[in-house]
């Protein structure tokens, strides 16, 4: 999947054996860009990213868990991009048992952040303003993005589904108040990136997802 409209390009990269969402976010007119989610270090984003002639700003990921986070170590040795991520899930991106890779086998361990997202920040990628929204549940540290009508949320809200809580750090309280009250307040015809599965609408999900009835 990609998309191009007014100066802005997403395209989405399925990676690593959980099929998750990396999102390249870029600028067409600067060419400032932005990896969220490098799930595994994967040579397609590599290529996606120069094919474009993208200049890589940031890589940020949406929360700390192991696959979400595989290929910010290649990231950052190819590029002088900032890694970004929400404070309380700091650790998770240095620790595999944290990151719940260590159970797996395969203990992924990735730099740390160089800077710290919070509510109601922004960061600028070329043209257009990336605004952080904190939505704690799936992992306390995971956040969503909003640029323009357009909302990536990480493994906070799905197609007709919910984040996981009962990793440790999840609250299904928590998710439920932050989709309820931090991304449906949005103009319901936002569209939704997750960080598995197919595109959505806010508009979708208010009207058929079941698990915020």
């Amino acid at each position: 999947m990609s998309i191009e409209q007014n100066n802005l390009y997403i395209k989405r990269i399925i990676l690593g054996e959980l099929a998750t969402n990396c999102y390249i976010l870029g600028c067409s007119k600067t060419r400032e860009a932005a990896v969220i989610d490098p799930a595994i270090a994967s040579s397609i984003i590599l290529e996606q990213i120069k094919e474009n002639g993208f200049q890589l700003k940031y890589i940020i990921n949406t929360h700390g868990h192991a696959d979400h986070i595989g290929g910010n170590k290649m990231l950052k040795e190819e590029f002088s991009a900032n890694l970004l991520v929400h404070k309380l899930d700091e650790e998770m991106l240095i620790d595999p048992k944290k990151n719940f890779s260590f159970y797996s086998g395969i203990p992924i361990q990735s730099p740390p952040a160089d800077e710290y997202l919070e509510d109601g920040m922004h960061l600028k990628v070329g043209l257009f303003d990336v605004f952080i929204i904190h939505t704690p549940g799936h992992s306390p540290g995971s956040v969503s993005l909003k640029v323009d009508n357009k909302i990536f949320t990480g493994d906070t809200l799905f197609r007709e589904g919910i984040g996981r809580t009962d990793l440790p750090g999840g609250s299904n309280s928590d998710l439920i108040h932050s989709i309820k009250k931090k991304l449906f307040v949005f103009d319901a015809s936002c569209e939704v990136f997750p960080g598995h599965g197919p595109e959505t609408t806010l508009k979708w999900e208010l009207e058929h997802n079941t698990w915020l009835k």
